[in-house]
C-alpha cells in the first residue's frame, strides 16, 4: 500500500519525504490557501519534491471550468493529479480529461456506487472519506471493503485512495482490506512512528551505554 501526505506544506513534505516512505501527495485549495503565495508554484516544488502523484484539486463546479482548470493543473507538472469532485459535472469532466491522458483522482467518494461510476469514467483513483462517514456513525472501514471487493472483481483498474484518515488503526485496516493508497495529514503520518515501548526501550539502551561507558572510564 501506498503512503501519500494529505498536505500543502512543503516544509512538511520535505521533512517526511527526505526519510523516504513518501509515495505521493494530495493538496486542496485550502490545505494550499494555508502555505500562502502561488498555488502553481507551490504544487510545481510539490511535484519536484516527491516524484510521485501530486494531486491538485480543481474549484470550478462545471464540467466545462473542471476541464479548463484541470488542463492548467495537468500543464504544471507531468506528476499532477487532477483532483475533482464526484458529482454528476465531476464525472463529465473525469471521462473528458482521463480520455486526453490525464490522471484523474475523484474525490468526496461516500459509497460504493459512487466509486463504481467514477471508475466506469476512467478514474485514475477514487477517494473515500472514511473519518467524515465515521462521524455520522457510519462504518468508513465497512466501505473500503465494499470498494475494494468491487473493484477486485469487475476487473477495473482505478485505485481505492482512502482519505479522511483519522489515526493509525485506519492506516493499517486499510492495508488489511487491500487498498491501493492511504493519504494521511503530517500528524497522523507522525503517529504511526510512535510506541512506548520503542521509546522506553530506547531510553533503557542508552542509560545500558552510559554505564558501560562509565566502568570503562
Amino acid at each position: 500500500m501506498k503512503l501519500f501526505v494529505d498536505s500543502g506544506s512543503v516544509k512538511d513534505i520535505e521533512a517526511l519525504a527526505s526519510l523516504g516512505i513518501v509515495d505521493g501527495v494530495t493538496t486542496n485549495p485550502s490545505l494550499l490557501a494555508k502555505e500562502g503565495g502561488d498555488y502553481r508554484a507551490i504544487l510545481k516544488r510539490i511535484c519536484e519534491i516527491v516524484q510521485g502523484p501530486v494531486s491538485g484539486e480543481v474549484v470550478a463546479t462545471s464540467a466545462a471550468g473542471m476541464i479548463r482548470e484541470g488542463r492548467d493543473l495537468a500543464a504544471i507538472d507531468p506528476h499532477i493529479v487532477v483532483k475533482v469532485p464526484f458529482t454528476r459535472e465531476g464525472l463529465k469532466a473525469c471521462r473528458t480529461l482521463s480520455s486526453e491522458g490525464t490522471r484523474v483522482n475523484v474525490t468526496l467518494i461516500f459509497s460504493a456506487p459512487q466509486a463504481w461510476l467514477a471508475a466506469k469514467v476512467g478514474a485514475t483513483y477514487v477517494s473515500p472519506f472514511v473519518g467524515r462517514l465515521d462521524d455520522v456513525g457510519a462504518a468508513g472501514m465497512g466501505l473500503i471493503q465494499e470498494i475494494v471487493d468491487l473493484f477486485d472483481h469487475a476487473g477495473y483498474g482505478t485505485e481505492v485512495l482512502v482519505a479522511s484518515v483519522r489515526g493509525p488503526l485506519h492506516v493499517i485496516e486499510a492495508g488489511r482490506m487491500g487498498a491501493d493508497v492511504v493519504t494521511c495529514p503530517p500528524a497522523v503520518v507522525e503517529q504511526l512512528f510512535k510506541h512506548p515501548l520503542t521509546d522506553i526501550g530506547l531510553e533503557r539502551f542508552l542509560k545500558d551505554w552510559e554505564k558501560a561507558q562509565a566502568v570503562k572510564a
